[in-house]
């Protein structure tokens, strides 16, 4: 299995080569997509609606099977191993969750595992274990039903129950659209945490840029037919769209979301001044360009002391800050 050094504990990479999904009534949902996603890496799939995102999702676990091209899981070409064995290795959270309604939050989350035959204490251990990852007492959460949930708690117990068996990648069909704004906010901060933990290889599906930008180490912009308009960072995306298609999709306002995945790093800054920016506002070295450009104009300051570990490291123009923003 290929696992990338640092990775999670039995990441794959996942490897699209000229897949195309073809209907029997001639529609082309996906047409010769090639793509790869790095063993821990967080890859986003991001376009209109009709642009074969979910499919190509789907494809990769066979719950669509492509009409040619092939699927690398690690070194594995997926259509040739055993569906049900697949999917067992394979993480997916929806929408709406999928909970079994009739099951308590355990043993929604102990499904896989049952399923594999492990030993009831291995298999209570680690649905305790992760219910603790995803934020939720197991002794408070475990037993409750998914009806005594909230709409967020919902969607925690499903991302446990596609880390259960622990899965060498997690597919992810647009899981936080169906929470109020609010909630979907920390859902991701959340994910981001325990994405940081168990470094798993996530392919996810979103038609929310903003989210896109949060979460993804990379995006993957498609057009009608699967077409891949542009494989690349979100720094990279925002500030340098590859063709008209990316331009509008990422929107006139690309440059505010930039400086949000943008980091303020030495190479900006200025020598402090020698009585060392008294009076002036900080911010912290690698912080978000989007956070120091808050802190000036709120404070009406030219410039701030960038700090590092509480000692100041230098200083930051507003000027330095807008400029980190302009866009090809």
């Amino acid at each position: 299995m290929d696992v990338t050094p640092g990775a999670g504990r039995g990441a794959a990479s996942i490897r699209l080569e000229r897949i195309r999904k073809r209907y029997p009534d001639g529609t082309e949902a996906v047409r010769e997509l090639s793509l790869e996603v790095k063993a821990g890496e967080l890859v986003v799939l991001i376009g209109p609606s009709g642009c074969g995102k979910s499919t190509v999702l789907r494809m990769i676990n066979r719950l669509i099977e492509p009409t040619d091209g092939r699927i690398l899981l690690g070194d594995d070409d997926v259509t040739r191993v055993d569906p049900v064995t697949l999917r067992r290795r394979i993480g997916y959270v929806i929408q709406n969750v999928g909970l079994f309604p009739h099951q308590t939050v355990a043993a929604n989350v102990a499904t896989v595992p049952g399923l594999l035959g492990w030993p009831r204490e291995r298999t209570r251990a680690r649905v305790d274990e992760l219910l603790e990852l995803v934020g939720l007492d197991p002794r408070q959460f475990g037993r409750r039903y998914p009806h005594e949930l909230s709409g967020g708690q919902r969607q925690r117990v499903g991302v446990a129950r596609a880390l259960a068996a622990d899965p060498v990648v997690l597919l992810m069909d647009e899981p936080f659209s169906a929470v109020d704004p609010i909630v979907r906010t920390r859902l991701q901060e959340e994910f981001l945490r325990l994405q940081a933990e168990v470094r798993k290889t996530i392919v996810l599906v979103t038609h929310d840029l903003d989210e896109a930008v949060r979460l993804g180490d990379r995006i993957a912009v498609l057009s009608e037919g699967g077409r891949l308009e542009q494989y690349d960072t979100p720094a990279a995306l925002l500030g340098s769209p590859a063709s008209p298609f990316v331009r509008e999709f990422v929107g006139a306002d690309r440059g505010i979301r930039r400086l949000a995945v943008t980091p303020v790093t030495r190479e900006v800054l200025d020598p402090l001044p020698a009585d060392g920016g008294v009076d002036l506002p900080t911010v912290p070295l690698g912080g978000s360009a989007y956070d120091a450009l808050g802190g000036l104009l709120t404070s009406g300051a030219e410039h701030a002391v960038v700090t590092e570990d509480g000692r100041p490291v230098g200083l930051l123009s507003r000027a330095r800050v807008l400029g980190l923003g302009v866009l090809d």
